[in-house]
C-alpha cells in the first residue's frame, strides 16, 4: 500500500531539502521498485520495505515472484538486521561489510565470528543499479523535484522506471 508520509518524504540537510529514492532493480537496470523517504533518512532500515514492493508477476500463471536472488547493495546496507532478513528468505547477499563492522568483529576475537562472505565478481554488477539512477535523472521532474506530495513524486519515478522498461523492451528486437 502507498500512502503519503506526513513530512511529504522531504527532509532537511545541509544542502536544504532533500529526497532519497530507494529503488530495486533487475540484472539489466530495469525498476521493480521505488520508495521515497526525506533526505536525512538511512539507506538500510528502507531494504525490508524495499523488497516486500518487489512483485514480478509468472508469466505462466501462478503467485508472483516476491524473492530475487540476490541482492547487491552498498555499505549502506550492511547492517546484521538485513544480512539475518535475506538469509531467512534464501536470497544471497552481495553486501560489503563497513570498516567499523570489520574493527568490531576482529576486537571480539573468535567470538565475533567469521566474515559474512562476499563475492568481489558478482559485486561488480552494481554498477546497474548507478546506471538506472543515472537513466532516471535525465527526467527534469525527477533530477529536480518540482512536486509537493512525495506519491506524485514516486509516480513521476515509476513512470521514467517504466519508460526505461519499455526502451529496453524495443532493443531486443
Amino acid at each position: 500500500m502507498i500512502y503519503e508520509p506526513a513530512d511529504h518524504g522531504l527532509g532537511r540537510s545541509r544542502g536544504g531539502l532533500t529526497t532519497k529514492a530507494h529503488v530495486a532493480t533487475d540484472g539489466n537496470g530495469r525498476g521493480l521498485a521505488v520508495l521515497i523517504t526525506p533526505g536525512q533518512a538511512a539507506d538500510s532500515p528502507m531494504l525490508p520495505m524495499v523488497l516486500e514492493q518487489v512483485v514480478v508477476p509468472r508469466l505462466d500463471g501462478g503467485p508472483p515472484r516476491c524473492n530475487p536472488d540476490t541482492v547487491i547493495a552498498d555499505k549502506a546496507y550492511s547492517a546484521a538486521s538485513n544480512r539475518t532478513l535475506l538469509r531467512r528468505k534464501h536470497i544471497r547477499v552481495v553486501i560489503p561489510e563497513r570498516a567499523d563492522q570489520i574493527a568490531n568483529r576482529k576486537r571480539r576475537g573468535r567470538a565475533g565470528g567469521r566474515p559474512p562472505g562476499f563475492d568481489t565478481v558478482v559485486y561488480k554488477r552494481r554498477n546497474v543499479v548507478e546506471r538506472a539512477f543515472n537513466k532516471v535523472k535525465h527526467w527534469r521532474a525527477v533530477a529536480t523535484r518540482y512536486d509537493k506530495l512525495a506519491i506524485t513524486y514516486r509516480g513521476g519515478f515509476a513512470l521514467a522506471l517504466i519508460v526505461g522498461w519499455l526502451k529496453s523492451l524495443g532493443d531486443t528486437t
